[in-house]
C-alpha cells in the first residue's frame, strides 16, 4: 500500500485494503495464540526451577485462556461465506403475550450482551424499548468485532421458554416466544446504494432510561424504506443527527442482507426468519419446567444447564450449527 500509485485507482485500492484487513482478521488472532503459548512456556520453566504460587495460579489462568481461544479459532475454521467476515446487527422482538414474551426477550438480550462480553466482542446498543410492565419491546445490537455475523447467524430465528411464570398468581406453566434477527453490518468497503427518495424519515421522543434528553427531545429517529417496508430505528444517542447515523447502518444491514439472499436464490430464508413467532416454527427451546433443558432444533445440540446459557454459554451450539451448515444438512 506504500507503493508509488497505489491510491490511484480508488476502486482497485479499496478492495486491497478490504482483502488485507480480512486476512489480518484471520491472521493476527492465531499469532497471539502462539505469542500467548510462548509466554506459558517460558513460565513452565520458571516453574520447573523455583516454586512460586502466584505464578502457578498465572500459569493455570494462561492455560484456560489459551484453551478458550484455540476453541474459538476451531470454530472460525467453519466460517467459509464472504459476509462472514462482517460485524453483526442483531434484533430482538418478543411476540405475542404481552408481558410474558417481553420479560422473555429481556432475558434473551441479558444473554446475548454476557455471550458478547465473555468472548470480547465490541457491541452497542443502538435501540432498547423497555416494556410497559417489565422486558422489552425490541432491542437492537451492532457488533463490531470481526467475524461476529459468522458465528451469531446461528441465533437467527424463533426462541421458545417454558417456565413457571413469575407474573402468574396462580404459578401455572407458561410458554413465550421471542425472534432474533442477525443481518451482517455493512461496513464502508461494501456499497449499498439507497436512494434518499425511497425513505420516510420521523422523528420522536426516546422512551427508554439513559439520560436526560428522554421525553424532552425528538431525539429518536425512524427510518421507513418504503419499496421493502423495512422499518428501523435508533433512540440510544442524545443527537438527531447520531441516531440518524445508527438508523441508516441498520438500514444498510438489513438491504445487504436482502441482497445476499438474492444472489444466493434463498428469498424463503428471509420468509422463514420472519415468520409468526408462535409454537412449532422455533428453532431453540429453553425448558425450565417441569425439568431443565435448552435443545436446538435443527442440530439436536442440548444442554441440562438452562442457567449457564442465559448466563452466556453459547458456545456448543454456535459451533454446532455452523458444523450442521458444514456437513450441508443447514442448506437448501
Amino acid at each position: 500500500m506504500a507503493e508509488p500509485g497505489f491510491w490511484d485507482d480508488q476502486e482497485a485500492a479499496q478492495e486491497v485494503i478490504g482483502q488485507v484487513k480480512s486476512i489480518k482478521a484471520r491472521v493476527e488472532p492465531w499469532q497471539e495464540a502462539h505469542e500467548r503459548l510462548q509466554d506459558l512456556e517460558a513460565m513452565g520453566e520458571l516453574l520447573a526451577e523455583e516454586e512460586d504460587p502466584d505464578l502457578e495460579k498465572e500459569l493455570q489462568e494462561g492455560q484456560r485462556e489459551l484453551e478458550r481461544a484455540i476453541a474459538r479459532l476451531e470454530l472460525a475454521s467453519l466460517l467459509s461465506e464472504p459476509e462472514d467476515k462482517l460485524g453483526a446487527v442483531l434484533t430482538i422482538h418478543p411476540g405475542a403475550g404481552g408481558t410474558e414474551s417481553q420479560d422473555w426477550a429481556e432475558m434473551l438480550y441479558r444473554m446475548y450482551t454476557r455471550y458478547l462480553d465473555q468472548s470480547d466482542y465490541e457491541w452497542d446498543v443502538i435501540d432498547y424499548q423497555p416494556g410497559e410492565e417489565a422486558g422489552i419491546k425490541d432491542a437492537v445490537i451492532e457488533v463490531k468485532t470481526a467475524y461476529a455475523y459468522g458465528y451469531l447467524k446461528a441465533e437467527s430465528g424463533v426462541h421458545r421458554l417454558v417456565r413457571i411464570s413469575p407474573y402468574d398468581a396462580q404459578s401455572r406453566r407458561h410458554t413465550s416466544f421471542a425472534s432474533v434477527f442477525v443481518t451482517p453490518s455493512v461496513d464502508e468497503d461494501i456499497e449499498v446504494e439507497i436512494d434518499e427518495n425511497d425513505l420516510r424519515v420521523d422523528t420522536y421522543r426516546a422512551s427508554g432510561a439513559g439520560g436526560q434528553h428522554v421525553n424532552k427531545t425528538s431525539s429518536a429517529v425512524r427510518i421507513t424504506h418504503i419499496p421493502t417496508g423495512i422499518v428501523v430505528q435508533s433512540q440510544a444517542e442524545r443527537s438527531q443527527h447520531r441516531n440518524r447515523e445508527k438508523a441508516m447502518k441498520v438500514l444498510r444491514s438489513r438491504l445487504y442482507q436482502l441482497e445476499l439472499e438474492k444472489r444466493q436464490k434463498a428469498q424463503s430464508e428471509l420468509q422463514k426468519d420472519q415468520k409468526k413467532i408462535e409454537w412449532g416454527s422455533q428453532i431453540r427451546s429453553y425448558v425450565m419446567h417441569p425439568y431443565t433443558m435448552v435443545k436446538d432444533h435443527r442440530t439436536e445440540v442440548e444442554t441440562s444447564s438452562v442457567q449457564a446459557v442465559l448466563d452466556g454459554d453459547l458456545d456448543p451450539f454456535i459451533e454446532g450449527f455452523l458444523a450442521w451448515l458444514k456437513s450441508g444438512e443447514g442448506r437448501g
